[in-house]
C-alpha cells in the first residue's frame, strides 16, 4: 500500500503541475480555451484570474512533492495536509465553478489521501 500511496500522491502533484501550466501559460491558447470554453476575448479578460489560480495549484504540487521527499513523520503529515487542501479546493470548485472539478481534482485527491492514511 505504501508504493500505491506514493504513486497516487505523485500523480496528484503532476496533475496540479499541469493545472499550473494550463492556467498560467496556456489559458489564452487552444488548451486553455478548450477547457474553459471561452472565446479569445473572454480568455484574455480572465487570464490574470486563471494565472492566480494556476499559482495556487503550483503551491499544492510543491507541497505534495515536499511531502514525498521529507522524512516521516513530517512527510506523512505534509501529505495529509496538502491532499486535504486539494480535496477541499476541489469540492469548493465543484460547488461554485464547475462540477467537472469534482472528478478532475477532488476525486484524485481523495483517492491519494485515502491511500496515504491506509498506508500510514
Amino acid at each position: 500500500m505504501q508504493i500505491l500511496s506514493v504513486v497516487l500522491v505523485a500523480l496528484v502533484a503532476l496533475l496540479h503541475t499541469y493545472f499550473l501550466v494550463l492556467e498560467m501559460f496556456l489559458w489564452q491558447r487552444r488548451p486553455g480555451r478548450e477547457l474553459s470554453g471561452f472565446d479569445a476575448e473572454m480568455a484574455a479578460a480572465t487570464a490574470p484570474l486563471a494565472a492566480n489560480q494556476g499559482l495556487y495549484n503550483g503551491f499544492l504540487a510543491a507541497g505534495l512533492v515536499w511531502g514525498l521527499i521529507a522524512a516521516d513523520p513530517t512527510g506523512y503529515r505534509v501529505q495529509i495536509f496538502f491532499l486535504s487542501c486539494v480535496v477541499v479546493a476541489g469540492l469548493y470548485g465543484a460547488a461554485t465553478a464547475n462540477r467537472r472539478i469534482l472528478f478532475a481534482q477532488a476525486l484524485p485527491g481523495a483517492l491519494a489521501l485515502t491511500a496515504v492514511l491506509v498506508a500510514g
